[in-house]
């Protein structure tokens, strides 16, 4: 049996902290996200997952990441208007964060301890996307080139 993600928290771009437990009950879905990057279009996606579920009980968190080819390189200002300008994103963004090496943040280490991808325990490169069910425990990984709408099913079954 899988720990949950409740026993961690993150910072939100203000620099706050954010407890994940407060997402208990709720089906999450975490994403590592850019706004330098080809697929970053996945965000629209995201977003219309984020608004067709939202009222049942779906979170999406996007963790920028500036790993994968300095792809997020500019930070605060420039995320928050990648996201919520160019792609009308809701749903929350949090701080930069690393998801492999030894500065990863403890979530991703969980997430990819888990779920195991390809790469074993590394991320790919970003939009990976990790469901978690209302519990708080992984069920399932998605590669960074699975668009949004094809995990549509997943998040439905879940709720």
């Amino acid at each position: 049996m899988s720990k949950s993600i409740y026993q961690f928290s993150a910072k939100d771009r203000a620099g706050k902290d954010v407890n994940l437990e407060d997402y208990k009950g709720k089906v999450v879905l975490v994403v590592n996200t850019a706004s330098k990057c080809g697929l970053t279009p996945q965000l629209e996606g995201l977003q219309a997952l984020y608004e067709k579920y939202s009222d049942q009980g779906l979170e999406i968190l996007g963790f920028p990441c500036n790993q994968f080819a300095n792809q997020e390189p500019e930070g605060g200002a420039h995320i928050e208007e990648v996201c919520l300008l160019n792609y009308g994103v809701k749903f929350p963004i949090l701080d930069l964060v690393e998801v492999n090496g030894d500065n990863a943040h403890p979530l991703f280490k969980h997430l990819k301890k888990e779920l195991p991808g390809t790469l074993g325990n590394r991320i790919k490169w970003n939009f990976t996307k990790f469901l978690v069910d209302q519990e708080g425990r992984p069920v399932k990984r998605f590669a960074p080139t699975t668009k949004p709408e094809k995990i549509d099913s997943y998040i439905s079954d879940l709720l």
